[in-house]
């Protein structure tokens, strides 16, 4: 397994580091999910293949595969609590892009079986993500109004 850091992005130029190795990227998005990788001279291609998690991802290059899983801040956070995050229920998150109407739900609050944490707008359609047994919101992501890409990390619960 390796570790890829971002260091510093600007546009398509990225210093990445990979298990402490520093690399000068520039990085261009072909079409959905298939990239193009130039560092030192070299061209690669990868296509990547999203998983059930929104943060889990196989990559395929023209000779190997590799899993992808994205340790972000949220991702440690969870880890430490004992959870790892991705589409279990302590993750409330909409599959597919939309609007935030309501947040019924406050940071530190319990919720019971079955109370609304969030409500958002897709699709012309406004759905109400409860939790599914009595969970405490952690952390709110959004706020009423923002615009929300699919599969986002909208309430953390525990």
């Amino acid at each position: 397994m390796a570790e890829l850091r971002i260091i510093h992005r600007k546009g398509d130029h990225i210093l990445a580091e990979v298990d402490g190795r520093r690399y000068e990227l520039d990085l261009c998005r072909l079409k959905e999910g298939v990239y193009s990788i130039l560092t030192d001279g070299k061209s690669y291609n990868i296509d990547l293949v999203q998983q059930k998690s929104f943060k889990d991802y196989v990559g395929h290059t023209h000779y190997s595969t590799y899993d992808i899983s994205i340790i972000d801040a949220e991702a440690k956070y969870l880890q430490a609590k004992g959870n790892k995050g991705g589409d279990d229920s302590n993750i409330i998150s909409s599959p597919m892009p939309g609007k935030v109407v309501r947040i019924p739900a406050k940071e530190g609050e319990m919720l019971k079986e079955g109370e609304t944490a969030i409500v958002v707008s897709a699709m012309k359609m406004e759905s109400e993500y409860k939790v599914n047994s009595d969970k405490k919101v952690v952390r709110i992501m959004v706020k009423e109004g923002d615009i929300i890409e699919g599969n986002q990390p909208l309430v953390i619960l525990e």
